[in-house]
């Protein structure tokens, strides 16, 4: 029976934040906890050196590729339910994965985790926009989800390299299934049913391009570090997944029923959003990148301590999404936030590049890291909070789906280059001075030098695309007596 809901007081929707927010940090912890745990894994199931990168790609391939068909799938179905089955399938599928006793079993339990995180990402957001319509509440809870997506990499490295020197590798699996467990309990509680009104129809050809289009381009650039960016194989994956997403846009355009609706992205707002986060993950990765191979090949960290010193950067972005960022998305247009945040961030790669081997950590990394953290902190709520602005309750799956694809194409993406870029100038560094300790210790810092400049150069690209994209005017004063206008009765479906 469908029914119009009260909108719950506010201990329900902060409360109910806390499980939806749960939900996201699983999904970007997920994405670099194993990162630090691969060698040891490598070694204890015996992968060889070609196939270990399969173990990041499979969950990357699955994610980017099923987004938007998850989206639309949590539109239908109801994004509460889709919400509880996807969190109960990712922690079914990590269960597997930490249980693996060979590299098929655990490629398989990857892309499922991916497969059902691909579920789980729209559902979270679309229900977060749709828990938080006031405007001031609505700026603090996209506060508080921006700094989970900004600081869960960073998150991700300190647990993976805790859990892997002090437990076991399998652990970086097995923490996702208590935190799953209890954001399903919570959400069971707290979260309200929607889902869109009407039969469902899925736009099937759309899905096959998309996802076939998105899987090529993201195994293309997957290849591209070790078989390098002209080789036939990746010029033909990234060929073929151009033409692909080409004519998944002149399909969209004629469908009925479009996975994509073209006015979800068309529109200034929503499009320069998805540009800003996409764009700021490429510096992101970059930056996670860079930090992580320069304290243990350069500087001789532990992983617990490499762990470590990424906290400042936590800090810095905890700091700068909830001090600063919730107090002026309602008060400023958000290029304003935006693009001051992208040239922050970019200032702290140039920070990077001027690294040397016997650069101590206080006046190197940590002021890499805390510029890096204040200008995410600046960029994600903003840009999270307007992809999904002015989107009807129809669509919410589908435009939350589009933000989650701009991050992980844009990491995708911003680690095959910057990690091919990076990787041919230490080559060609060693092949002009040898190989000794002291010079492989300088080839990392002339690689990732190299990297640094050409990401530096994408997010000022991206600041300037923003600024002249993203004419949103500030958001309208609320005025006394004014309250948020409801859902429609249509979209809102009883528990």
């Amino acid at each position: 029976m469908v029914t119009t809901k009260e909108r719950p007081p506010d201990s329900r929707r902060w409360a109910a934040l806390l499980f939806i927010g749960l939900a996201q940090l699983m999904i970007v912890l997920d994405g670099t906890i194993v990162n630090i745990a691969l060698p040891s894994l490598q070694r204890d199931l015996g992968i060889s050196d070609g196939d270990r990168q399969w173990i990041i790609t499979a969950y990357m391939l699955a994610f980017g590729s099923l987004l938007l068909l998850g989206g639309r799938i949590a539109d239908h179905v109801g994004r509460k339910r889709i919400f509880l089955i996807a969190l109960i399938g990712f922690a079914g599928a990590s269960a597997l994965g930490g249980a693996a006793g060979g590299f098929e079993l655990l490629l398989t339990a990857r892309a499922l985790q991916g497969a059902f995180g691909a579920l789980l990402g729209p559902s979270a957001l679309s229900l977060l926009t749709i828990t938080f319509t006031e405007p001031g509440d609505r700026a603090k809870a996209f506060g508080i989800w921006g700094a989970i997506s900004g600081m869960g990499g960073a998150i991700g490295l300190l647990a993976g390299g805790a859990l892997t020197e002090y437990l076991d590798w399998r652990w970086c699996l097995y923490v996702n299934i208590p935190i799953a467990l209890v954001a399903a309990a919570g959400g069971y509680a707290l979260l309200t049913e929607s889902r869109r009104a009407g039969r469902a129809r899925f736009d099937l050809p759309g899905v096959f391009l998309v996802t076939s289009g998105l899987v090529a381009i993201v195994y293309g650039t997957g290849r591209a570090e070790s078989d390098g960016w002209s080789s036939a194989t990746v010029l033909g994956l990234l060929s073929a997944g151009t033409l692909l997403l080409a004519a998944f846009a002149l399909v969209e355009s004629r469908v009925r029923e479009p996975l994509l609706p073209p006015h979800v992205i068309a529109d200034r707002t929503r499009g320069g959003a998805y540009l800003a986060v996409g764009v700021t993950v490429v510096g992101m990765f970059g930056a996670f990148l860079f930090m992580t191979y320069y304290m243990q090949a350069v500087k001789g960290y532990s992983p617990v301590r490499t762990g470590v010193a990424f906290l400042p950067m936590v800090a810095a972005m905890l700091l700068s999404a909830g001090g600063l960022t919730t107090r002026l998305l309602p008060r400023v247009a958000p290029r304003l936030l935006i693009v001051p945040g992208m040239l922050v961030c970019a200032a702290g790669m140039l920070w990077m590049i001027t690294l040397e081997t016997g650069t101590h950590y206080a006046g190197g990394v940590l002021v890499a890291q805390l510029l890096f953290g204040f200008g995410a902190g600046m960029i994600m709520p903003a840009g999270l909070n307007y992809a999904t602005h002015g989107v009807g309750p129809d669509d919410l799956g589908v435009a939350s789906a589009g933000v989650n694809t701009a991050q992980q194409v844009g990491g995708s993406l911003g680690i095959a280059l910057l990690n091919t870029i990076a990787a041919s100038a230490s080559i060609d560094y060693l092949g002009s001075h040898g190989k000794s300790p002291e010079t492989v210790r300088q080839a990392v810092l002339e690689g990732f030098g190299a990297a640094g400049v050409w990401a530096v150069v994408i997010l000022l690209a991206g600041a300037v695309l923003v600024g002249l994209l993203m004419n949103t005017p500030r958001p309208a004063p609320q005025q006394a007596g004014d309250v948020p206008e409801p859902l429609p009765a249509t979209d809102l479906v009883s528990r």
